[in-house]
């Protein structure tokens, strides 16, 4: 669905590429003209937009009236916009909705690790990313509206941790995975993405 260039050029740099693939097959669509609208949580049937003036005047339609989901991301198409007619096109661009979705998920994974207490194992990881997708989908968390809430920042567990794909690739080097330097016997493409866990926490 999205190809290393897209992710590359277009996400947000906060998420590990396989994140973002993940996010997308689970909380996106694969059509960048995708408009999905809901009301009262029952799906509103909707034309199939064919270009990007139609997808906009099925956003600009509903926003208001119900919740409205954009493009590869399925991102929220009324946070932060006032009126419909301060809506842009760049909601359906798919490189622009992919770095606006990627960027909002991000900050909803911070504050689902924050609820969390931040935790470094990587074990936690796939339930905080099934909450956040939850959250993305709900657009809310423990009873916070998470599109809406402030980011809490700091440095947060969300690309410490395996992905699927990788927890696949084979057996566990806890220890190496800490720090690639000492994993001799690791393929480099693989260990360039591990993050060092002992700056965190004072060095513990």
């Amino acid at each position: 669905m999205l190809d290393a260039a897209m992710i590359k050029e277009c996400a947000d740099p906060s998420l590990k590429p396989a994140i973002v693939e993940q996010f997308v097959t689970a909380a996106g669509s694969g059509d960048p003209l995708a408009v999905t609208v809901k009301s009262g949580g029952r799906l509103i049937l909707v034309p199939k937009a064919a270009s990007t003036e139609e997808a906009m005047a099925i956003i600009r339609q509903y926003v208001g009236q119900a919740v409205v989901r954009v493009g590869l991301t399925q991102f929220p198409a009324g946070v932060g916009v006032k009126e419909p007619a301060d809506l842009k096109p760049d909601l359906v661009d798919a490189c622009q909705n992919l770095r606006k979705g990627t960027a909002m998920f991000a900050k909803v994974l911070r504050i689902v690790a924050k609820w969390y207490g931040n935790p470094t194992s990587k074990d936690v990881f796939p339930q905080i990313f099934e909450d956040a997708v939850y959250a993305w989908k709900t657009g809310e968390f423990e009873g916070v509206s998470v599109f809406q809430a402030e980011d809490p920042g700091g440095s947060s567990p969300i690309n410490q941790a395996k992905t699927k794909d990788e927890q696949a690739d084979g057996p566990e080097h806890s220890d190496a995975d800490a720090d690639p330097d000492q994993s001799p016997d690791r393929d480099p493409g693989k260990a360039r993405i591990r993050i060092d866990l002992s700056r965190i926490g004072g060095g513990k």
